[in-house]
């Protein structure tokens, strides 16, 4: 239940109704964080462009982990969660779970684990960061370029968990389904919804992807 009075489908103008729609033929049912963007369906189209705008640069696999080091920071349970499933392409989930807690799984490379501490102090607090934080990161072998693509990358997570838990949105009752295991290490802050009857992850293999 968010804090802030959602619009319900039936009452939804042709733009928000388009968004609900689209929302619900990606996942299989519409997301929570999807109902507190009904007074601006229009920011979460932005939203997605930025996020499009920053992988196009990136591969999945540093996106990910640059994404869920921010999102474990910032104590988002629904981005941890969505952005750790997808790293099980590329991890185990008990190397997830360990990523969670702060650990450095053994399938990382030391470039990746550098990587990972920079985007959570970029998530936790960015006027902390100094120069030696990036010169570290260059001595990795990253480039300007390529610096700048994570610190963006985790600098638009803090924007879109700071809305969804200061609006009340929760993750979806679908996350239940997952691992136990997996769902413990990965709840670092809000609880999930705990609305009986919640859909199943049939149609959401894709979860963490925010569609527009």
């Amino acid at each position: 239940m968010a804090y802030i009075e959602t619009i319900q489908s039936a009452e939804a103008d042709e733009e928000l109704r388009a968004m609900y729609e689209r929302q619900h033929a990606h996942y299989g049912y519409l997301p929570n964080y999807a109902k507190v963007f009904c007074h601006r369906p229009e920011i979460m189209g932005l939203w997605a462009q930025l996020q499009s705008g920053i992988k196009r640069h990136m591969d999945k696999r540093r996106f990910e982990l640059v994404t869920f080091a921010a999102a474990t920071a910032l104590r988002s349970t629904l981005c941890t969660l969505a952005h750790g499933k997808l790293l099980t392409e590329f991890f185990s989930m008990k190397e997830v779970q360990a990523m969670a807690r702060g650990e450095a799984a053994e399938s990382l490379s030391a470039a990746e684990a550098a990587m990972m501490e920079f985007s959570r102090k970029v998530a936790r607090d960015a006027s902390a960061i100094v120069a030696a934080d990036v010169e570290v990161l260059k001595r990795h072998g990253f480039t300007d370029a390529e610096i700048f693509d994570m610190t963006a990358t985790a600098a638009a997570r803090a924007f879109w968990t700071k809305v969804l838990d200061s609006l009340g949105v929760e993750a979806d009752p679908a996350f239940r389904t997952m691992n136990r295991e997996f769902v413990a290490a990965c709840s670092v802050g809000k609880p999930i919804d705990d609305a009986p009857g919640g859909p199943g992850l049939a149609k959401a293999e894709a979860i963490g992807v925010c569609v527009i």
